[in-house]
């Protein structure tokens, strides 16, 4: 039936499904969203906040490939702070605390205008195929929509049970529905399944909190926004607030741990290590006498606050005490309960590269559902998914991009070569090459991707050219002789004492002279954008450990030039090892730097591989 038959279909309208949705409708794909409420389309179902540490890499890589979450936090941001700045620019993030209902509202309207893209209120029951071949979705109310693409973003809605204390029930986040069937038809397709769990605090009414017992926390002013589309810079409308746990919220945990599902063996899937439950933090850190808390505004159009700091599953009587003996919060009345929620996710090493399920053409998978957690990080798998699902219906080869090209490829990479055993968080630790991978050259790294794929416009092109040349010129001038007088003004303003010789811009940025100082008082740098001008000096700064760094990157890309075929018989390889050739069959990596980065695979191993490629050539 001609209006039940789509390019694609997304299942899922988080911020996985959202992302894969607009990559596939804009590269000219007609496209299905189902979910199960527009209600809930990027529903932020935890914290309502944009980027952080490493996270904001990811939103700027997102929207330098032509995405929409940076320019949809940008649209509704309450306040806005760059992260780390007493630290390299290597780690520094932006985060920003976004206004939960009108970035929901937001991206819904984005859909609802984008060509070639409809939305479904429907539950997907099962994935059709034919011949090892996606070819539609069937709904929990029988009806079939025709398809040769399925891109799964279920989030944590797949037989998700809210957790609260001895009460559990059959639901998904905030209230919204569970989705209940399509586990098994994954099941069937030969996916692994696991549980895993996640955690939210409590929202309370803001009104009833004492904010004079706590800290301002304000917005940085000046700060440059996520997307580089966005003019200008981020007006801060909100602020946050700091307080503390004391010594009565210890006692009233360590009371009623008994209590605590999370202690009491009632919950047995795996949960965040990086984003612990307050009874874990008091558990596992006995010694300290205090854990921070921040609270921060869920929207413009409510009173209520996030507390931030304090997720849990504790019955509600305890939470009732344990959030009243916070600094603070006294009085505070709950709007909200905290809960846990538990979820099922698959084994996302049985995805391919481009996020695509190993043995069923057509078949992706993106976000939560992976094995993940947070916003930004489903965003970024959502439009690689997306892309290269368009790349597939095209009939051109997929976007994978390198460790050494974004953070979206070590997020990628990691879960499809390691696996995850505990819901995955992008930090910066895990990016080998982050000096080189900073968020403020996204742009510069990827916008010519997002063209080739068609997802840039001739405006956000336009841009990245305008930008890249002004970054090219200037980048020249640094390197031109400087008169006595300049030397001297830059060194004046600077309030450093003079020294004595030629010297160019490139030199006093490496002398420790501030650069938009030397902007200011160099001629030929007066027309410099003050944001392109603090992107070179973080080139001059680090130009040794840069220079390093791509010496690495060209060492590594030699295994990564060495492709893998699909059709090789590890498990009857001699010399392999039997852990590799277990692992080696399972992953069945694409090339020889994928799989010198599977765990149990040894470099004795990547030796082996190395001779066999080298007699298979012969």
């Amino acid at each position: 039936m001609k209006n039940k038959s789509y390019d694609a279909i997304v299942i899922g309208g988080g911020h996985a499904g959202v992302e894969a949705a607009l990559a596939l409708a804009r590269t000219g794909h007609r496209t299905l969203m189902m979910t199960l409420t527009p209600d809930a389309i990027a529903y932020m179902a935890c914290n309502p906040a944009i980027g952080g540490t490493a996270k904001g890499h990811l939103v700027r890589e997102v929207d330098a490939l032509g995405g929409q979450i940076g320019i949809n936090a940008d649209a509704t941001a309450l306040q806005i702070r760059m992260l780390n700045t007493g630290k390299g620019e290597a780690v520094q993030s932006l985060r920003a605390q976004a206004d939960k209902i009108a970035y929901h509202m937001n991206m819904k309207r984005t859909l609802e205008t984008q060509d070639n893209l409809d939305i479904l209120q429907s539950e997907a029951s099962e994935i059709l195929t034919s011949g090892g071949s996606v070819c539609g979705v069937k709904t929990v109310l029988g009806d079939t929509y025709f398809s040769p693409v399925a891109v799964v973003a279920t989030g944590v809605y797949l037989n998700a049970n809210i957790v609260i204390g001895d009460w559990v029930q059959k639901t998904g986040p905030s209230g919204f529905a569970a989705a209940t069937e399509l586990t098994q038809s994954l099941i069937d397709l030969g996916l692994s399944v696991r549980r895993f769990k996640t955690g939210t605090p409590a929202r309370v009414d803001g009104k009833t909190l004492d904010y004079s017992k706590m800290s301002v926390q304000e917005g940085q002013e000046e700060i440059y926004p996520f997307s580089f589309m966005t003019d200008g810079y981020i007006k801060n409308v909100m602020p946050c607030y700091l307080t503390y746990t004391t010594a009565d919220t210890k006692k009233i945990i360590t009371d009623n741990i008994h209590r605590s599902p999370l202690y009491n063996g009632s919950i047995k899937s795996t949960g965040p290590r990086y984003c612990p439950s307050i009874e874990d933090k008091i558990m596992r850190f006995a010694d300290k006498e205090r854990h921070q808390i921040f609270i921060e505004p869920e929207s413009a159009y409510t009173d209520e606050m996030y507390v931030q700091g304090m997720s849990s599953s504790l019955p509600f009587d305890v939470q009732e005490q344990m959030y009243r003996s916070v600094e603070g919060m006294e009085r505070v009345r709950i709007v909200r309960y905290a809960y846990a929620i538990e979820y099922d996710c698959i084994d996302s090493t049985a995805l391919s590269a481009d996020l695509s399920v190993k043995g069923v053409k057509g078949l992706y998978a993106c976000g939560q559902i992976n094995g993940s957690s947070g916003y930004e990080e489903a965003a970024a798998q959502g439009l690689m998914a997306g892309i290269n699902a368009a790349n597939y219906l095209a009939g051109t080869s997929p976007l994978v991009l390198g460790r050494d090209e974004a953070y979206a490829g070590v997020l990628i990479d990691d879960l499809v070569t390691k696996g995850t055993n505990e819901p995955y968080r992008m930090m910066t630790a895990r990016a080998e090459h982050r000096l080189h991978l900073r968020q403020d050259n996204a742009d510069m790294r990827l916008t010519q991707k997002g063209r080739d794929v068609g997802l840039v416009d001739d405006k956000r092109y336009d841009r990245y050219l305008k930008r890249k040349s002004e970054l090219d010129t200037y980048r020249e001038k640094l390197k031109d002789n400087l008169s006595i007088g300049e030397i001297r003004a830059c060194y004046a303003a600077a309030g450093i004492p003079a020294t004595d010789g030629a010297a160019t811009a490139e030199i006093l940025i490496k002398r420790g002279l501030p650069a938009q100082v030397v902007r200011q008082h160099v001629a030929s740098l007066n027309g410099c954008s003050a944001r392109a001008m603090a992107e070179l000096a973080t080139e001059c700064r680090y130009e040794g450990y840069l220079k390093k760094q791509q010496a690495a990157i060209e060492q590594e890309k030699k295994l990564e030039h060495r492709a893998l075929p699909d059709d090789i018989d590890y498990i009857n390889m001699h010399g392999l090892r039997l852990e590799a050739r277990q692992k080696l069959d399972k992953i069945k990596p694409i090339n020889l730097g994928q799989a010198s980065r599977i765990s149990g695979v040894s470099p004795a191993d990547i030796t082996v591989l190395m001779a066999y490629l080298s007699v298979r050539s012969k």
